[in-house]
């Protein structure tokens, strides 16, 4: 018996604390080893190892057609090990990634599966672009992480299923293919909510389950609709948030159930700020009964709180990292920060960042200047590294699947998790320009953390 509590004690003062930073100039960097002493002072951060918060299920991005361009601007060899680095253990880790289900702002031009008007029966289905585009690049990212989940979400139905027959809601000067009198500038719904159309709707959702299943890719779950109170001048459809609930209760799901889709429905991809919005469609009887999860992004982070406070059960995703104006810098890189640190303590499961891989320019096909994880300079060949990748990185490598994150006390700029294993990962971020000298206490046991200014920090144990 005086062994093991030798044991037990020797262990508590001396385990072993890694350390891994990144600052703008030394991305990635691995710190000192620490240990722990027993102390009973006040600390600025404290651990509770036995107080468990929501089960984590993974980090990840989008698969874009514009991301996967650029990577063919690289040799072979180099392409691989970008998506080494996002995908294996050693590098970003991902482990949960978005599909466009259709055409989206990445894509090079308006598509859907099925273009063929009042094609009811779905006859003229077809996936055939994506085998070219997409799924080249699903595969080579399940190449290095065979198990890598899949999930999708339209921007828009095909056109003919659209009031003002177009992918888009709004116009803008460049785009010819719309006339004024077509656009839409407010939220009604802009599917047509006649029964043929939102059958067809339901068949076409499943049948793109089951043709991508037979490309040997698994979708784990589909959302309903992307931003469905938007009104861009790319692939958008708006939703009231009743119609949504009455398209899902009495056609998506039913539709799943009967054709045995083995995909899960969520609702999502909500953007609206207002409870109320996300309440409607999660309280409705038909639609409740069929809806899995809940995926939120952009404005949706201002009801987050409320929703999970109301619906406790209810796994969330936030499913599109805000994308920036293409800046790339370490300034995007604490303002995704500052996101995740919101969607994770108010109860988000998982989080997706958008582009893994784009040009310098960063500009979608509708010349919106987005910020990426990496780029690739098509004339050069150069391949960098920016910032938020890296951030990404001290999440997704460490915080595995199955995780739990812990509760913490001592200010906000810290996330705390406990992975299956019992390991311990604790991530930092220091937004001052100084070094910062912070104390970590974990039960009776004290580490002094020196952290570099303007630093990202993960520490394991």
């Amino acid at each position: 018996m005086l062994f093991l509590v030798l044991l037990i004690t020797f262990g508590v003062n001396a385990q072993k604390v890694t350390w891994k930073y990144t600052t703008e100039k030394e991305p990635w960097k691995k710190g000192t080893d620490l240990s722990f002493k027993k102390s009973s002072e006040k600390a600025d951060i404290a651990i509770y190892p036995d107080k468990k918060l929501q089960k984590m299920d993974g980090f990840g991005a989008c698969f874009n057609e514009l991301g996967w361009e650029v990577l063919q601007a690289v040799d072979q060899k180099t392409r691989n090990t970008i998506i080494t680095d996002l995908f294996s253990a050693e590098g970003v880790n991902f482990s949960l990634c978005r599909i466009p289900l259709g055409s989206n702002d990445y894509s090079f031009n308006y598509y859907s599966y099925n273009d063929v008007p009042e094609d009811f029966e779905m006859k003229n289905f077809s996936i055939d672009r994506d085998r070219y585009i997409l799924i080249p690049y699903i595969k080579s990212a399940m190449a290095i992480k065979p198990n890598l989940q899949i999930w999708a979400s339209p921007w828009s139905p095909p056109l003919w299923m659209k009031v003002n027959n177009h992918y888009a809601m709004g116009s803008y000067n460049g785009d010819k293919t719309m006339n004024e009198g077509q656009a839409i500038r407010n939220n009604a719904t802009a599917f047509k909510m006649e029964n043929r159309y939102l059958q067809a709707y339901a068949l076409y959702f499943s049948k793109f389950v089951e043709a991508y299943e037979k490309e040997g890719i698994d979708i784990s779950s589909v959302m309903v609709q992307n931003e469905p109170i938007y009104q861009p001048h790319w692939q958008s459809c708006t939703w009231r948030p009743d119609d949504l609930a009455y398209f899902i209760g009495k056609f998506l799901g039913p539709q799943f159930q009967k054709s045995a889709t083995k995909a899960d429905l969520w609702l999502g991809t909500v953007n609206s700020g207002d409870p109320n919005y996300t309440r409607t469609i999660l309280n409705d009887k038909e639609a409740s009964k069929y809806i899995k999860g809940l995926g939120v992004q952009w404005d949706a982070k201002n009801a987050i709180a409320t929703i999970n406070k109301e619906f406790p059960n209810m796994p969330i995703m936030q499913t599109e990292s805000e994308c920036g104006n293409g800046d790339r810098n370490w300034k995007s890189a604490e303002y995704t920060w500052s996101l995740i640190n919101t969607y994770l303590t108010n109860g988000a499961n998982s989080y997706m960042y958008w582009n893994m891989v784009l040009d310098p320019s960063g500009a979608s096909t509708w010349g919106w200047k987005q910020n990426a994880m990496i780029t690739i300079d098509k004339e050069t060949k150069k391949v960098s590294y920016n910032p938020e990748y890296y951030l990404m990185k001290h999440l997704s490598h460490y915080v595995l699947p199955g995780a739990y994150r812990l509760e913490t006390s001592g200010g906000k700029d810290h996330l705390a998790f406990v992975n299956p294993n019992g390991e311990i990962v604790l991530m930092v971020m220091n937004k001052d320009e100084e070094t910062k000298l912070v104390t970590l206490a974990v039960n009776d046991k004290q580490v002094s953390l020196q952290l570099k200014g303007k630093s990202m920090n993960t520490f394991t144990f």
